[in-house]
Parts: C-alpha cells; sequence; structure tokens
C-alpha cells in the first residue's frame, strides 16, 4: 500500500499491511510483519486487526513504534483510516527526509505514540457517551409512554365518571 499522487503513482514510504482475523494478534505476527516488510524494502508495517479486542494490551499501549528498523502500526479495520489520516505528515516527512528521520526524533515518536493512545482513549468515552444519549432516549420513550396511558387512564375515569352523574355541567344545570 502506499499514498499516490494525483496521477495515480504511488509515493514513498511504501506500506505493507498484513490484515489479521483471530483471537488475539501475537508476537510472532509482528516478527512476520517485520521480516516481511524487511524483505520487501518497507519502511512501514501495519498490523490489522478485526477489533480491538485483539490487539493485547502491549499492541494498545504501543500502537506505534519501530522495531529492526521498520516503522510498526498496530491498528484494528475501524481505526485504520483515522490512524493513516493522522500519521499522514509523518509519512510526507519520511517522504521528504526518508524513513529514517523519525530515528533521529524520538520525542516525535514518542509524541506519535502518545497520540494514537489518546486517540483511542477518546474514540471509548465517545461510545460511552453515544451509549448515554441511548438510554436517556430510550428510557424518555418508556416514561411518555407511561404518562401518555396514564393520561388515558385518568381521562377515561373522568367519562366514566362523568357518565354516571349525567355529566357535570348537564347535571349541575338540571339541579
Amino acid at each position: 500500500m502506499a499514498f499516490r499522487d494525483p496521477s495515480g503513482a504511488p509515493l514513498e514510504p511504501r506500506i505493507l499491511v498484513d490484515n489479521k482475523d483471530k483471537a488475539t494478534i501475537s508476537e510472532g505476527d509482528i516478527r512476520k510483519l517485520i521480516r516481511d516488510a524487511r524483505e520487501r524494502r518497507c519502511p512501514v508495517g501495519v498490523i490489522v486487526a478485526r477489533d480491538e479486542n485483539q490487539l493485547r494490551q502491549h499492541d494498545r499501549e504501543r500502537r506505534w513504534g519501530q522495531d529492526e528498523g521498520v516503522w510498526i502500526l498496530r491498528t484494528t479495520r475501524q481505526w485504520l483510516p483515522r490512524d493513516l489520516e493522522v500519521l499522514k505528515p509523518i509519512f510526507e516527512r519520511m517522504r521528504t527526509e526518508g524513513a529514517d528521520f523519525l530515528q533521529k526524533n524520538s520525542a516525535l515518536a514518542d509524541e506519535i505514540r502518545r497520540t494514537l493512545v489518546g486517540l483511542d482513549e477518546i474514540e471509548k468515552e465517545l461510545k460511552k457517551a453515544s451509549k448515554a444519549v441511548e438510554t436517556a432516549s430510550g428510557l424518555t420513550v418508556k416514561y411518555r409512554t407511561r404518562l401518555q396511558a396514564l393520561c388515558d387512564t385518568t381521562a377515561a375515569a373522568k367519562i366514566a365518571s362523568k357518565s354516571e352523574h349525567g355529566g357535570s355541567i348537564g347535571a349541575a344545570l338540571r339541579r
């Protein structure tokens, strides 16, 4: 995989993507990605899990890092578009300054790692907020329905009561 210029020609850095659909990503999967990326001269390797639960805790805490000269992104199918967008400026710099520019700036590499973890935390909080909104909406419908039923019951009781007494206005006029 690679970003492309307007004519469609691939741009550096080339990116090797390994899509996994298994219970857990293992260290062996990471080693194989590194080996394959080195063989293909790709400075960036991406291991894509189906969902976050397939990533080990270590993978979630260190989603971006270098190993044996290959920059590895550990991500999910859902996170991949967002992660690539976030890393786009890094890839631009790799293109202009070479794939090793991050090796010269470890503070930037650490900031990228913190940024990805921070984005994951934000996403978790958004999911919680979304669930809270859904719950509140469901409760609103439930209580509205209960109140409507109470109103209908009360109205029916008043109508029945009025019928028994001949209607309150009619009964008052007849008296």
